[in-house]
């Protein structure tokens, strides 16, 4: 969902969105739409968009590997159900007409998450960039399952533990980061990120006094910008 705030600064509009819709501020992006400073006729004021993460776009592309680290495997990782099996097939036929043979298996199952492992010798083209195309299949497989009568089932794609070790780059990334920014006191724009990864980057520097974090573009990858501001 997106929603609109102004205030007289970029911080109160902020503060508004997280008091208005009751959230955490690593759980929305803030895009600023608009800017007026202050003159001799006009008050200023920033007016921002707020994009919550828990939409469809966050639940389809996003990767909770912090959540799949500490998920308790299942003992049985063959298919429990006609849901399970369709979407087991579905996803298995996908891939095998993309021309790559590929074992999928339940890796696990938790309430409103179904965890799916693929087993390939063809793992680092099904990843592929920064993880688009896994996170491509992905998006087809929360699609399927809502075809099925599932939407409130979340479907994790994952091959190789891909989503955990991409989850320790982008922490060691964020913190790499806030270390140059320290250094510089300039701005480093970051790499185009989906929702889920945004969150991480936001999440790790979150605590870090002297930098601030805000997401920048349109569209689903957006780029988080981390700023330098001082200890106030």
């Amino acid at each position: 969902m997106t929603y609109e705030f102004e205030g007289k600064t970029e911080k109160e509009a902020i503060e508004m969105a997280v008091n208005e819709l009751g959230l955490e501020r690593d759980q929305f992006d803030v895009e600023i739409l608009e800017t007026q400073k202050n003159s001799l006729f006009k008050k200023g004021y920033v007016k921002i968009r707020v994009h919550t993460l828990d939409d469809n776009e966050g639940s389809s592309w996003g990767s909770d590997a912090s959540e799949e680290k500490h998920s308790r495997l299942v003992a049985d990782p063959l298919p429990q159900g006609e849901f399970e099996q369709k979407l087991i097939e579905f996803i298995q036929n996908v891939i095998e007409k993309m021309g790559y043979d590929v074992k999928v298996e339940v890796s696990y199952r938790e309430e409103r998450k179904l965890g799916i492992r693929l087993d390939s010798s063809y793992s680092s083209i099904l990843i592929g960039r920064k993880g688009k195309n896994l996170d491509a299949l992905q998006l087809l497989a929360n699609i399927y399952a809502g075809r099925l009568g599932h939407e409130e089932v979340r479907v994790i794609l994952d091959t190789e533990n891909y989503r955990i070790r991409r989850e320790e780059t982008l922490v060691r990334l964020a913190y790499t980061t806030a270390d140059k920014v320290r250094q510089s006191r300039n701005s480093i724009l970051l790499e185009p990120m989906n929702p889920f990864e945004r969150r991480l980057i936001h999440t790790t520097l979150n605590d870090i006094p002297d930098v601030e974090t805000k997401s920048e573009g349109e569209g689903v990858f957006k780029q988080v910008r981390v700023l330098y501001k001082g200890i106030r």
